[in-house]
């Protein structure tokens, strides 16, 4: 059941995207003839190829998740639509180019294969590193060396950091290593569910060896996805700004909205929980006991050694190729593949030599990992399939030839603009990989790959994607990070939102000015310092508040 602000909020999204979609047909008559005629003249088997009916397939998912909050189905009724379009409304030639031409074509694809078996072997890593007790025996270390709240905080953002590989992953084991650390030092659970929720998606969306790559990298063909991740990863300012306000806040104390309350109880009066619901004990009771911390590190070290190694290898490295030319052409999809199926059996035989899990334990994992990523491979496909709708209707044509007849002079807005509609997809569906799936491929549409400008709208689409779900109160991630803080989930989105807005808003700007100024070495230090001045100016405020 919606509520009244819910409601409003969707029907002003749905109005939105209509708006925008009916404007595609009142506004823009001359494009539709063109495009009418360069249709023709390719002979499609589509008589809506390349006019603006070739966009309501992604306008249609967006929409339906705007009002179910449900990825899966919204994206599936838009790869029908696409399907209906195509074959002109006939049966037949819907199911054949929805299956075969869409989801099959889709699984088939070497390279989208590459990545979801970089994903099922991840998952299985996960399970692996938790069945051996190394999550809990850092927890045990942690508790003996970390001294001061300070350490604890950073801490946390320090692991949460190096578990970059995916975001699920670092929500649960985070969670259970910190929590008695950070217990001891009286930190609220609120503090150390926000502070796992920010060290997750943020740190994994710039991460060029983790899951998120891989999947952003799946929308780019011709194998340059890494490439253009990574020369992304410096305009995503949601995520490196969200990681800047954490060190702030640890480092200062700093702390406002309803967070204050939570850490003044914690440190004045040793209420970690300030009377809020708990949920449920401790995670890691039945944890391995033979566990140890190099139980955890072991594997995660391996995996960013094997995937870098595969990737230079995927680029021509090991033939003659200097290490940054074959960086920057390495096949992701291969590249992760062949790193973590190296892990994997690196990990295994480790855990044998160390006789801390059994043969038996070990291949019980296998169907658990597969398991915990259906989620994730169930979006893929969808997304790989909404886009090859999208391809087959010449939609990018058709997006492309109106930007540069309509909208050269918005150009300059465009990262804020989208940053802002991928911030409100995600809130609304609760996931930045159905969102970064459905905006990614229309803004490669747009921008040829060597546009800076295009570097920077794919990056605000991610940024925007992340923020949305992090403040989310229905995104996965959010409620892993409640759960592995065992913090009442309400509580936890209630206070992470003033921290999530205030990043939000200063990364808007930031986005404003990248659009006239789209150089990295400018834009970004400009972003850090508009963001420490924004939290300095608060902590005075909030000073003299107190006084």
């Amino acid at each position: 059941m919606f509520t009244r602000n819910q409601t409003a909020r969707t029907k002003a999204g749905i109005g939105l995207f209509l708006l925008i979609f009916v404007l595609l047909f009142s506004v823009c008559p001359g494009i539709a003839e063109e495009a009418a005629e360069s249709a023709e003249a390719a002979a499609p088997a589509s008589p809506f190829f390349m006019t603006p009916w070739a966009l309501l397939p992604p306008v249609i998912a967006i929409v339906l998740a705007l009002i179910t909050r449900e990825v899966y189905s919204s994206l599936f009724v838009g790869i029908l639509m696409g399907g209906l379009l195509y074959s002109n409304f006939n049966f037949e030639g819907t199911l054949l180019h929805v299956f075969n031409d869409g989801i099959v074509a889709s699984l088939s694809d070497a390279y989208n294969v590459g990545i979801l078996v970089f994903l099922v072997v991840l998952g299985i890593l996960v399970m692996l590193m938790n069945k051996a007790g190394g999550s809990a025996a850092f927890g045990r270390w942690a508790s003996e060396h970390i001294k001061s709240r300070t350490g604890a905080q950073l801490a946390t953002i320090g692991l949460g950091v190096l578990i970059f590989i995916d975001d699920y992953f670092n929500c649960l084991t985070v969670g259970s290593v910190m929590r008695p650390v950070s217990d001891k030092k009286n930190i609220s659970r609120a503090k150390l569910a926000y502070l796992i929720d920010a060290t997750a998606a943020p740190v994994c969306i710039i991460a060029p060896v983790s899951s998120w790559a891989a999947a952003v990298s799946s929308y780019v063909q011709d194998g340059q996805g890494l490439q253009l991740f990574i020369r992304a990863i410096p305009f995503n300012f949601y995520a490196l700004l969200t990681i800047v306000m954490m060190i702030f806040l640890a480092v200062t104390g700093l702390d406002f909205g309803k967070m204050a309350f939570h850490e003044r109880n914690a440190k004045e009066k040793g209420d970690i929980f300030s009377g809020m619901k708990r949920m449920g004990e401790e995670l890691t009771d039945s944890a391995n006991p033979k566990g140890k911390v190099l139980d955890l590190l072991f594997p995660i070290v391996v995996l960013i050694i094997s995937c870098i190694i595969g990737m230079i290898y995927s680029g021509g490295f090991f033939s003659g190729t200097s290490f940054i030319e074959a960086f920057s052409n390495s096949d992701a999809s291969v590249g992760l593949m062949l790193g973590s199926a190296v892990t994997l059996i690196i990990t295994v035989i480790y855990y044998l030599i160390r006789r801390v899990v059994s043969f038996k334990e070990m291949m019980d994992c296998i169907p658990e990992g597969f398991k915990s990523m259906v989620p994730a491979i169930l979006i893929l496909t969808f997304a790989w399939s909404l886009k090859a709708m999208t391809d087959s209707l010449g939609a990018k044509e058709y997006v492309e030839m109106m930007v540069k007849m309509y909208a050269a002079g918005f150009s300059k807005f465009l990262p804020a603009i989208i940053f802002l509609i991928a911030c409100f997809l995600s809130f609304s569906t609760g996931t930045s990989w159905g969102t970064f799936g459905i905006l990614i491929p229309i803004t490669l549409g747009v921008f040829p790959l060597e546009n800076s400008l295009g570097v920077i709208c794919v990056s605000a689409c991610m940024a925007g994607a992340v923020c949305g779900d992090h403040c989310s109160p229905i995104s996965d991630t959010t409620i892993m990070a409640s759960a592995g803080a065992q913090c009442d989930h309400v509580t936890h989105v209630s206070t992470q939102l003033p921290y999530a807005i205030s990043v939000a808003a200063v990364s808007f700007v930031a986005y404003v000015f990248s659009g006239f100024v789209p150089n990295a070495l400018i834009a970004l230090p400009v972003a850090i310092l508009l963001m420490l001045g924004t939290l300095l100016v608060m902590r005075n405020v909030i000073g003299e508040k107190a006084n």
